[in-house]
């Protein structure tokens, strides 16, 4: 696993796994106390994820939302945004772009609609 970038943009290549977790967490987590604003992390060069760096991604989100940033989803890949619905995590997480729903169609990520009442149609 290798993690570059800065306090506002990080991007994350290789395997976020159980032997990478403690490292990742301390990049990711640097990153969110020392910056302002959004941080986007860019996933579009992860080529896997376990529960255990689905959790450090969760705690990165966490610690984000404690002090005031937010922590913005980037080219997630097709088999990880597919995780994130399955666990209902795009529902917490914001997520840019799109991400299919239970039928493998795409709708925009509930992190990436703007702010303001969401209105659904009725049937």
């Amino acid at each position: 696993m290798r993690i570059t970038g800065d306090h506002s943009g990080l991007a994350i290549e290789g395997r976020l796994d159980v032997r990478s977790a403690a490292d990742a967490r301390a990049v990711l987590h640097a990153a969110v106390d020392g910056g302002q604003g959004d941080l986007v992390l860019d996933l579009g060069r992860l080529e896997f994820w376990d529960a255990t760096g689905l959790g450090v991604i969760m705690g990165t989100h966490r610690r984000a939302g404690r002090i005031g940033r937010r922590l913005v989803l980037r080219h997630v890949p097709a088999q990880l945004q597919r995780l994130l619905v399955a666990t209902r995590l795009h529902r917490i997480l914001a997520v840019e772009g799109t991400v299919p729903d239970a039928y493998g169609t795409s709708m925009p990520a509930l992190g990436s609609l703007p702010a303001g009442p969401l209105i659904l149609p009725t049937a």
